[in-house]
């Protein structure tokens, strides 16, 4: 769709120069560009957000409307309040004239069908921001034109095909929020040097991540629930400003790097991938939750993971005693979560009649020792509490 500046837009500027309007007239383009928004746009069952955009009055009054000069620089569509009903219908290509728009967002609702191509005009636009609704299609590789770009989610859609490549490309991104959509192919390389959190979870994104295809700005970084592939330590060693890491439920392989454990993260999670090897943390871990659980690693427990408070190392190869400053650490409530249940543990010195502290959960079940002492272990562990002489022989 095509905006013209038609006999609607002259007419008012007519008035607004023979002195009959009492505001300061917006721009002609801007205008019909509202005009047309509110056209595609309607409020749901409950909200009455789009009832002041009466084109009688100024729309740099209307809610969620925000003008510098005679353009429009804003637009946050929806009330903004938790719990809100949102907006339903689609977005109008009119968006694509607001020449000065530096932020979009729309609140969660039932807004529907393709983002418009558009939108790749708006060359200030710095903030961009749609989640939580309906909307369908490719994300266009036009929005790689956006160079001053900073903020991209959209999230929660039913958004399909791959990222492009154009989206890596962007040189100011610091959030990327794509999760919760239908998206697949590869992650991009992303270029952008200030990238501080990017989050690619729930979708079907598959291949592997090459070491230098993450800026070290990263400081959240989740790609869970995908089908992501390959080694990841080279990659990992680069990101060391993260502090919330979650790759799990991948099929991610090779092994996690040691230094890993000394980044500021406060919550580990690398569950239910391939990893491989043992676990060496080259100091006493910090992390308040680690869970390594579901993978293939092996080797003996190291003492330097018995400074976290909730770690899950369940169902994998770990084989050897579990060191004594777990023991020290459980009796004195420190540990809070322990899951080492489904490896091939050999033994734990620790007093049958210890009383565990009623805060404290440990597992020790189906490893190849007779548990000392009985705790409750999650559902999913099931009623065997030694795992068979035979398998713990061949691992021996």
């Amino acid at each position: 769709m095509r905006i013209r500046v038609g006999s609607h837009a002259l007419f008012l500027v007519a008035l607004f120069h023979s002195g009959f309007l009492g505001f300061a007239i917006l721009d002609p383009v801007d205008f019909l560009a509202l005009q047309f928004i509110r056209k595609s746009l309607h409020d749901l069952p409950g909200s009455n957000f789009l009832a002041s955009w009466d084109f009688t009055s100024d729309p740099c009054n209307f809610a969620g409307v925000y003008c510098e000069s005679n353009k429009v620089v804003a637009l946050n569509l929806g009330d903004p309040r938790a719990g809100s009903p949102g907006l339903t219908g689609r977005l109008d290509s009119g968006f694509g004239k607001l020449s000065a728009l530096v932020e979009l967002s729309i609140v969660p609702g039932r807004i529907y069908g393709p983002l418009p191509v558009s939108i790749s005009q708006l060359k200030g636009l710095r903030f961009l921001a749609i989640s939580r609704n309906f909307i369908s299609g490719n994300i266009p590789a036009v929005l790689g034109q956006l160079r001053r770009l900073k903020t991209l989610d959209l999230s929660y859609n039913q958004l399909t095909g791959g990222i492009p490549r154009s989206i890596g490309t962007l040189p100011e991104l610091t959030n990327v929020i794509l999760c919760h959509n239908r998206l697949s192919g590869s992650v991009p390389l992303f270029r952008s040097q200030v990238l501080s959190r990017l989050d690619l979870r729930h979708n079907a994104l598959s291949g592997s991540l090459a070491p230098n295809s993450l800026p070290a700005s990263l400081q959240s970084l989740s790609l869970s629930w995908n089908q992501l592939t390959g080694p990841v330590d080279r990659l990992l060693s680069r990101l060391n400003k993260l502090n919330y890491l979650d790759l799990s439920l991948n099929r991610f392989t090779g092994p996690i790097p040691g230094r890993l454990f000394s980044f500021p993260i406060t919550n580990l999670q690398l569950e239910r991938n391939l990893f491989s090897g043992p676990v060496l943390p080259i100091d006493q871990v910090t992390i308040p939750t680690v869970d390594l659980s579901h993978n293939r690693l092996s080797g003996h427990l190291s003492p330097m993971l018995s400074t976290v408070q909730n770690l899950y190392l369940n169902d994998n190869q770990f084989t050897g005693k579990v060191p004594a400053s777990f023991v020290d650490r459980i009796l004195s409530a420190s540990i809070r979560i322990l899951y080492l249940q489904h490896n091939y543990l050999t033994g734990i010195e620790i007093n049958p009649t210890a009383a565990i502290p009623l805060r404290s959960s440990i597992c020790l079940q189906y490893n190849c020792m007779v548990p000392p002492v009985q705790t409750a272990c999650p559902l999913k562990a099931g009623k065997v509490k030694t795992r068979p002489t035979a398998q713990c022989q061949r691992k021996g």
